[in-house]
């Protein structure tokens, strides 16, 4: 058998095992159902804030306009103007246009976060002190959209698991490099994270009732962990507690509008992919690396040797399968197809570079501060 044979061979049973398999655990979790009102009303959904995306106004305001009776807490930078200036007034237009008591909205200012300690943590701290003990906290980061009926998969999660956690979809982005991004994600967020048991969380949408978030010292044991989503999945493992990843799509909107901007938030993502890998077993970090690392080198072997050969009908029925497996992927757990097949290919490709980019290059850039990176708890302003 020729190599590029057996790598097309490899490559369609690696991802349509991983299709199969994520599709029978989105069987097995909480579906998506619109919550109560009474449910909802105990909901506090705390966004830490952070101006300078042009969704920012849009993608707080669909919020408000999806998760009706819920309490919102919007947590800004004492020197971020701008990002005030946009949630004070999206209160005060909820305030006039919504019946009282139906939506809640809490506007708060949060000093600067000293160093080496993670600033969204530092944020959903504060929101956690104005919490009583029976509600939810849902952290929700501030590009994220949630629907109600993805609200309704967090609550049932929580009745079986000590944190629930959602499944991140990207929405088209507007350039070139946004279409990377949302490609990268959507093509792999399924199969990452239904596949093998979770040892990580969604950091951009979760749930967790309060009283067991205090049990466990709140975010204070985690507050210098540089990966907020790997530190507190730890954190509730480490003491006994589970995790229950739903199926339920929550929608993201980034504006990457050019190569650098792309090229440092693969990188960033790629670094944490690496600090969890470290965190990992032996035996789980290989699972993690042949299930979500192999496929783009064994594409690249099915491509460069069509190229070689000149004989291209093998790879393009290759690329015919793998599009025809991510639509239907897509459209049995996202409930929309959102494949873009050029954009897909080429993100799929390039993986192993940003992957040895956040491996080689310890530094990062994160919304307004650059880190040098040692280990997940260990980092500071560069």
């Amino acid at each position: 058998m020729r190599v590029g044979t057996a790598a097309a061979a490899g490559y369609l049973a690696l991802q349509g095992g991983k299709a199969a398999w994520a599709l029978r655990t989105a069987r097995a979790v909480p579906g998506p159902r619109v919550p109560a009102r009474s449910e909802s009303a105990r909901v506090v959904v705390a966004q830490p804030i952070l101006s300078g995306d042009p969704g920012l106004e849009d993608a707080l305001r669909d919020n408000l306009l999806a998760l009706d009776g819920v309490r919102f807490v919007w947590l800004v930078d004492e020197d971020d103007p701008e990002g005030r200036a946009v949630a004070e007034r999206l209160a005060a237009q909820a305030a006039q246009a919504v019946p009282a008591g139906a939506t809640r909205i809490e506007v708060v200012t949060c000093p600067v976060t000293p160093e080496r300690t993670n600033p969204k943590l530092a944020k959903l701290q504060v929101a956690l002190d104005g919490c009583a003990d029976d509600e939810v906290l849902l952290a929700l980061d501030d590009d994220t959209r949630l629907p109600a009926a993805s609200l309704g998969a967090l609550l049932d999660g929580l009745e079986r698991a000590t944190i629930a956690t959602g499944l991140p979809g990207y929405l088209r982005g507007a350039t070139p490099w946004a279409a990377l991004v949302d490609q990268f994600v959507d093509a792999n967020a399924a199969t990452t994270y239904l596949t093998l048991p979770p040892v990580t969380i969604n950091g951009m949408t979760w749930a967790m009732r309060v009283d067991d978030l205090r049990a466990l010292g709140g975010f204070a044991p985690i507050a210098h962990a540089l990966t907020d989503d790997l530190a507190l999945a730890r954190l509730v493992l480490g003491s006994g507690g589970s995790i229950c990843q739903t199926a339920a799509p929550q929608w993201i909107t980034t504006t990457v509008d050019g190569p650098r901007h792309y090229v440092a938030l693969m990188h960033r993502w790629m670094l944490f992919a690496t600090l969890l890998l470290r965190r990992q077993p032996p035996a789980t970090a290989a699972a993690i690396t042949v299930l979500h690392g192999l496929h783009p080198t064994l594409l690249a072997i099915v491509l460069g040797d069509a190229v070689r050969r000149r004989r291209p009908l093998g790879a393009l029925a290759v690329l015919a399968a793998r599009g025809f497996l991510l639509r239907s992927l897509q459209r049995r757990i996202h409930g929309r197809v959102l494949h873009r097949p050029v954009a897909s290919v080429v993100a799929e490709l390039v993986q192993p570079l940003h992957l040895v980019h956040g491996a080689v290059r310890p530094t990062i850039r994160w919304r307004t501060r650059t880190y040098r990176v040692r280990a997940d708890d260990d980092f500071r302003d560069a």
